[in-house]
């Protein structure tokens, strides 16, 4: 009969959409025998509840069979990085994601275009989300390609190597769950690329998907998966105010301390589960977070994390955009703030 303050993650009780009447609260097995209660929504004036959420309820159970919620606490974040950087020059980090093609030809092109603005404009880090080439891709799915998957992935790799080597610029790129020739599988593992020129090593990178990389003392936080997509179409909310949806998401994430914390994840995606709580977590809030998405492009400060979603270089058969950010650690003795001092994302 009296209040009580549970923890608990939030399941949906059918297969079905979660709604407000379908919310349950499910225990872990070692304390609570995977128990599940149904939880009434009614009393809260705002919440935004979506599959996997792990949540702090207050409330009252007076029947046994259902948690009246009162009250919601909110999780906390990691920590932030605590390392310090004798570096405190300007740095420009320009972001982009495929695909780097047309939906109506195989020419990279639009990756051509980019190169050219790497050339240009010199930044000193980019990093280049997949797809190299795209599963989606018409000439793809109707066996059309005159080479295989792996060499034409190559000989786009090359393009960037080379084309990008008088700019000095280090790359670093992260795979997609779209890249036709890599492992269809989240975490996903870093490509391989055996042909890479010995003088291009030290300034080339491949990591894994996700990925939480320092950047002159920068933390940036990648993830070429659209998980706003995913949990956009899956999150629940209730909010007398006005309300932005991508900055409810992303909070999530930065709250929840995951990379994906949708569970069960989104309808085609290959989850290794085993490797998932030590690669798909967010080990420190990072200072950016990079979250390329099929929705519209943005520039967001969700607390005290600068989120940028740069969008696709193509739409269809035009042009789309990528992101270009410029980032500088304070003085040792100066006031603790973001190092990201300006974001903004342009069409090419």
């Amino acid at each position: 009969q009296e209040p009580v303050t549970v923890l608990g993650q939030i399941g949906c009780d059918s297969n079905g959409k979660l709604n407000a009447k379908s919310v349950i609260l499910e225990g872990d097995r070692e304390h609570s025998a995977g128990g599940q209660v149904p939880l009434d929504l009614s009393e809260l004036q705002e919440y935004s509840f979506f599959p996997g959420q792990v949540v702090i309820v207050e409330g009252t159970n007076s029947t046994g069979k259902c948690l009246v919620a009162s009250k919601l606490y909110e999780m906390g974040m990691t920590p932030p990085f605590s390392g310090i950087s004798a570096d405190t020059e300007p740095r420009m980090v320009l972001v982009a994601c495929g695909p780097y093609t047309t939906s109506d030809s195989i020419a990279y092109d639009p990756l051509s275009d980019l190169v050219d603005i790497i050339v240009r404009d010199k930044p000193d880090v980019c990093v280049l989300f997949g797809p190299f080439l795209d599963a989606k891709h018409e000439e793809v799915e109707n066996y059309r390609l005159l080479g295989s998957f792996s060499d034409i992935f190559k000989l786009c790799l090359k393009t960037i190597i080379e084309g990008t080597r008088s700019a000095g610029s280090q790359l670093v790129f992260v795979p997609s769950q779209r890249d036709v020739h890599h492992d269809y599988v989240y975490p996903q593992p870093p490509f391989s690329y055996a042909e890479l020129p010995k003088e291009d090593k030290p300034r080339v990178h491949f990591v894994s998907d996700p990925c939480t990389l320092e950047i002159h003392g920068t933390v940036f936080g990648l993830t070429s998966t659209d998980l706003l997509f995913h949990m956009g179409a899956e999150e629940i909310s209730s909010s007398p105010g006005i309300s932005d949806r991508f900055t409810r998401i992303l909070k999530h994430v930065l709250t929840q301390r995951s990379y994906y914390p949708l569970y069960p994840p989104a309808e085609g995606m290959n989850v290794d589960h085993e490797t998932f709580c030590v690669h798909a977590a967010l080990p420190v809030t990072p200072h950016v977070l990079v979250v390329p998405s099929e929705l519209r492009y943005f520039v967001k400060d969700v607390l005290g994390c600068v989120c940028v979603n740069p969008g696709r270089l193509t739409k269809g058969q035009v042009g789309g955009t990528y992101g270009r950010l410029l980032v500088q650690l304070p003085e040792a003795d100066a006031p603790h703030r973001n190092p990201c001092v300006s974001a903004q994302v342009i069409r090419i």
